[in-house]
């Protein structure tokens, strides 16, 4: 940490060569523990986890004077590519994805639990159900922030994508949720008491 407070010279670079190091094993580790959920895998994970590491050693150098040594070098870095990685991954989300909510995926969701046939039948007509006013019940706004919510997205990258804040979020969340709820009321699929 030293090395990279002197400023540049010798010992700065290669201070800088071995964070940097570390930060790219950071963020692999970090990319792969999210990188399937992001439909991302192989050499573009590894490009997105080595821009991550590039961009928070970036950071970290415009940063290093606010290290105050509340906890380990190492350990305050890893925020940094955290971050890094969880915005790189919400873009690339909003890249590739498909807004659509597939059934067959939406439908395993009861298998999983260990239903009865009856139940699981419910269930099915419930995930339809709801899929259908998902499309139908929300505008674009609410649709695209309720997909990215359940798809997993972090909301400090959902609003940065979005240019708005987390209490924005929020209350589009809670209308959508208040839409999809009489929706599905109305159809017959939930009980107007609970």
């Amino acid at each position: 940490m030293d090395a990279l407070d002197c400023g540049r010279g010798p010992q700065y670079e290669q201070a800088c060569t071995r964070l940097h190091e570390l930060l790219v094993r950071m963020a692999m580790d970090e990319a792969f523990r999210r990188g399937p959920r992001y439909l991302i895998a192989g050499p573009e994970l590894n490009d997105l986890a080595h821009q991550a590491a590039a961009d928070a050693l970036m950071r970290i150098t415009h940063k290093i004077r606010e290290f105050r040594g509340d906890a380990r070098f190492t350990t305050w870095a890893f925020r940094f590519v955290v971050l890094e990685v969880s915005s790189k991954l919400g873009r690339h989300f909003w890249r590739v994805s498909n807004t659509r909510f597939d059934l067959d995926e939406w439908a395993q969701v009861p298998d999983r639990s260990g239903t009865d046939p009856v139940s699981n039948w419910q269930a099915r007509e419930l995930v339809e159900a709801t899929r259908d006013a998902v499309e139908t019940a929300l505008s674009t706004h609410q649709r695209q922030v309720f997909t990215a919510v359940v798809n997993g997205i972090p909301l400090e990258t959902l609003a940065s994508e979005l240019d708005t804040n987390r209490n924005a979020l929020y209350k589009t969340m809670f209308d959508a949720r208040k839409k999809l709820r009489a929706q599905l009321i109305a159809s017959g699929h939930l009980s107007a008491v609970g």
